[in-house]
């Protein structure tokens, strides 16, 4: 099983503070546009890459970079706000910032990004040894059950 680390912050330490602040934007009409948010990511295995997805509808490509130094890719950018004509705003604006842990013996140069739909899809080709094997289990001599592998 391939192990992940996705950093994010705490929502028991910060959740509660920015829920208060929507109540209070909401009644005092403060302006949201500088506040930082943290885009959904989904992180898995497909055909020997690693895939991590995050959805950033409305961020313009040229507010968007990733970078990989080391073993940690970074996704960062920035979603703009628009003043024009706003009766009611629930989408929410600002910086942001996601970064993962990348499995050992990556290939950095390798890597690659692609948008559709507001979607960016990062493919990182896995080395072989870190996108697993099955391991066959032996039976012992005077066991009479032979353990098979079985397919998941």
């Amino acid at each position: 099983m391939l192990s992940y680390e996705v950093t994010r912050r705490h929502p028991f330490l910060f959740g509660t503070g920015r829920d208060v602040d929507a109540v209070l934007d909401r009644f005092l009409s403060r302006r949201e546009s500088n506040r930082d948010w943290t885009p959904p990511l989904d992180a898995y295995v497909r055909d020997g890459n690693y895939v991590l997805r995050v959805d950033l509808p409305g961020v313009d490509l040229k507010d968007l970079d990733i970078q990989v130094e080391g073993r940690l890719l970074t996704i960062k950018g920035e979603r703009k706000f628009e003043e024009e004509g706003h009766y009611h705003r629930e989408t929410v604006h600002g910086k942001f910032e996601r970064t993962v842990r990348l499995p050992a013996g990556i290939d950095a140069d390798r890597i690659e990004a692609r948008h559709r739909n507001g979607v960016i899809e990062v493919s990182v080709p896995l080395p072989a040894k870190a996108a697993g094997r099955k391991v066959p289990v032996q039976a012992e001599a005077g066991d009479t059950k032979t353990i098979e592998p079985h397919a998941e």
